[in-house]
């Protein structure tokens, strides 16, 4: 893997940490009720998504089972069409596939 990948990965590392900071153990109302909250960690996954980008085709293929098409298809409607996403949907990725991507990708590392 090429040092710049690995620097990408600990950079995305960094930001699924800070979404999960900043989410605690907030349920889905609390969420929806704090408008700083919903746009910090919105733009935690648009920087999540730009990053994965920025990968390498090789390091992408050699980890086909994270889906990374999917994480920057992500990226551009939470960054494009930000007024038509659903905060449930920002909700669901932080708790449910953050914890995931997670792991996956401190074993990459």
């Amino acid at each position: 893997m090429e040092r710049r990948d690995r620097i990408i990965l600990q950079k995305v590392l960094s930001e699924i940490n800070v979404a999960q900071e900043m989410m605690g153990h907030c349920s889905l109302d609390q969420f929806k009720q704090s408008e700083m909250l919903m746009r910090a960690v919105s733009m935690t996954v648009i920087n999540i998504g730009e990053l994965v980008k920025n990968l390498t085709d090789e390091t992408r293929f050699a980890y086909p089972h994270i889906p990374w098409k999917a994480i920057a298809g992500f990226r551009d409607v939470a960054a494009h069409k930000y007024q038509t996403l659903r905060m449930e949907d920002v909700y669901e990725t932080v708790m449910a596939d953050f914890p995931s991507l997670k792991e996956q990708i401190e074993e990459i590392l």
